[in-house]
C-alpha cells in the first residue's frame, strides 16, 4: 500500500473538525491540523463509554461513528446488573420493561416459569440506549462525528508526525491525529485487525422485532422466555418491549441453515408466526482467544472489537461498558506518555485490568458453554428445579455476583462444574421426569 505524494500525505481538516478542535483548545501539528488526546472509533456502548471516561478526565476526545445516529442494532437489549453499575453517573436507563419472571424451556418442552419479587434486569431498545450513551459522552466534552468510515490506523510513516502520535486514516483520505486511539468499532473491527485480535469462538445471532396486539403484549409484560435450543450451545429468547417482542436465537457459526430453522420453528411454536416482523436481522458475535492482544503501540481495543463478551450467554453490553470505561481511562494515560516505553507500560496495565476481571469471567463462561453444549438438560433441570441454582441466576442478573465469583467462592459449584467436565454426571434433565408442560411458578 503506497503512501503517495507528500501533499497527499498531509492530513485534511474538515471545517467541522477544525471548529470542534478550536473549541476544545487543541494543540496543532506543524501542518496546521488538530491533534486530539484520544480518538475513539465506534459509538456503540464500548466507544461511548470510552469517550465519556476520557472526556471526564478533561482530555480532548473525538468520537467517530460510520452510521448516523440513532441506528438499529441486532441485540436483545437486556441490561443486567453489571451493565447498570457501569453506566455514567446520573444516566437514566430508557427501560421498555422491568423483568421479574423468566420462563425456561428445553427446546420447547419442560416449560417452567420462575418469579422474583425484585427486578432481575431491564430491557432497552438499543437505538435509544446507544444514543443516550453518546449524548452522555458529549455532555462530558467529547466531540462526535457521524457518517465517518475509518480505513486504517497508522503508527509509522509519513502520515505520522512523531512517535507520540497515531494517525486514523478515513475512507475519504482525511487523516485524524491522536495521542491515543481506542478501537470500539464492532465485531468486524478494522482497529482490531490493526491490533491483531485473534478470535476463538464465532456465533450467529438471528433476531426479529415483532409488533403484537395489546392483549399479547400484556401476556409478556415483565416476563422473558429463554429456550435451550436443539443445536449444541444454542438458545432462544423472547424479550418484551411495550407493543413489540424481540425474538431471537443464537448458535455457532457454521450452523446457518439449522439456526434459521430454529428461529422459524421457535416463532411458530410461540404462536407468533401470523405477525409480520418490523425488522429481521442477523449478527455475528466473536469471542477473543485467551492470548489475543488488546493493544498495539498507542492503540487499544475494547468491547466487540476486542472480542470481549460472555462466551456462554454471548452477553456483550456489560462487557462493552466495562471494557470501554477501562479503555478510556488507560487511553488518557497513553496520551500523556512521552515515549514508546511508557505508552507500552500503560497498555500492558490496561490488558492486565481486562484479563483480571473480564478475562476471568470469560474463562468460566467458556467452561459453562462447553458443559451446556454437552448437557443442556442438566442445566435446565438445575435452574428450574433447584432453588440455589435459580437464586444464583437471579443474583448474577442483578449484579450481586458474577459467574466467576460464584464458582470461586462456592466449592459446590466448582465441584459441579468439574464433575460434568469429567463425565461424572451423565444423566440429562429429562431422565426420570415427566414432561409437565407448565408447573406452578415459584417465588424467590
Amino acid at each position: 500500500m503506497g503512501h503517495g505524494s507528500d501533499q497527499e500525505q498531509k492530513h485534511i481538516v474538515s471545517s467541522e473538525n477544525a471548529d470542534a478542535a478550536a473549541d476544545a483548545g487543541h494543540e496543532w501539528d506543524e501542518d496546521g491540523g488538530p491533534v486530539w488526546d484520544v480518538v475513539v472509533v465506534g459509538a456503540g456502548p464500548a466507544g461511548a463509554s470510552a469517550a465519556h471516561a476520557a472526556a471526564s478526565a478533561g482530555r480532548r476526545v473525538l468520537l467517530l461513528e460510520k452510521a448516523e445516529l440513532p441506528r438499529y442494532k441486532t441485540c436483545g437489549g437486556g441490561i443486567i446488573g453489571p451493565s447498570r453499575d457501569s453506566l455514567p453517573p446520573g444516566f437514566v436507563l430508557p427501560l421498555q420493561d422491568r423483568i421479574h419472571a423468566v420462563t425456561f424451556s428445553l427446546d420447547g418442552k419442560l416449560t417452567r416459569t420462575r418469579k422474583s419479587r425484585r427486578m432481575l434486569f431491564g430491557l432497552v431498545n438499543r437505538a435509544e440506549f446507544d444514543q443516550r450513551l453518546v449524548e452522555s459522552a458529549q455532555q462530558a466534552g467529547a466531540v462526535l462525528r457521524t457518517g465517518v468510515t475509518v480505513a486504517r490506523v497508522e503508527q509509522h510513516g509519513s502520515a505520522v508526525p512523531d512517535r507520540r502520535t497515531a494517525a486514523v486514516v478515513l475512507a475519504d483520505g482525511e487523516t485524524v491525529l491522536a495521542r491515543a486511539v481506542v478501537g470500539a468499532d464492532g465485531s468486524a473491527s478494522r482497529i482490531g485487525a490493526h491490533v491483531g485480535v485473534e478470535l476463538d469462538q464465532v456465533d450467529l445471532g438471528l433476531e426479529a422485532e415483532i409488533p403484537v396486539p395489546k392483549t399479547v403484549a400484556e401476556d409478556w409484560a415483565g416476563r422473558v422466555l429463554i429456550d435451550w435450543g436443539p443445536i449444541p450451545g444454542s438458545y432462544g429468547w423472547v424479550f418484551p418491549k411495550g407493543d413489540t417482542l424481540t425474538v431471537g436465537v443464537i448458535a455457532a457459526k457454521g450452523e446457518g441453515s439449522a439456526t434459521k430453522q430454529y428461529l422459524t420453528d421457535f416463532i411458530a411454536r410461540l404462536g407468533l408466526a401470523g405477525f409480520e416482523p418490523s425488522v429481521s436481522s442477523g449478527h455475528l458475535t466473536r469471542c477473543r482467544a485467551a492470548g489475543s492482544p488488546l493493544s498495539r503501540g498507542r492503540v487499544l481495543v475494547c468491547g466487540d472489537a476486542a472480542g470481549l463478551l460472555e462466551p456462554w450467554t454471548r452477553e456483550g453490553i456489560s462487557f462493552a461498558l466495562r471494557s470501554g470505561r477501562l479503555a478510556g481511562e488507560w487511553a488518557v494515560r497513553i496520551a500523556e506518555a512521552q515515549d514508546a516505553v511508557d505508552a507500552r507500560r500503560q497498555a500492558l496495565n490496561y490488558a492486565f485490568a481486562i484479563k483480571a476481571g473480564l478475562g476471568v469471567e470469560m474463562g468460566v463462561g467458556k467452561r459453562m458453554l462447553t458443559q451446556f453444549e454437552r448437557h443442556p438438560g442438566l442445566l435446565h433441570a438445575a435452574i428450574t428445579g433447584l432453588r440455589p441454582a435459580w437464586n444464583a441466576f437471579a443474583r448474577i442478573t442483578r449484579g450481586q455476583t458474577t459467574l466467576a465469583e460464584l464458582v470461586r467462592m462456592h466449592p459446590m459449584a466448582q465441584r459441579a462444574l468439574n464433575a460434568v467436565h469429567k463425565g461424572d454426571v451423565v444423566r440429562t434433565a429429562d431422565e426420570g421426569r415427566k414432561p409437565d408442560e407448565e408447573r406452578k411458578p415459584d417465588e424467590s
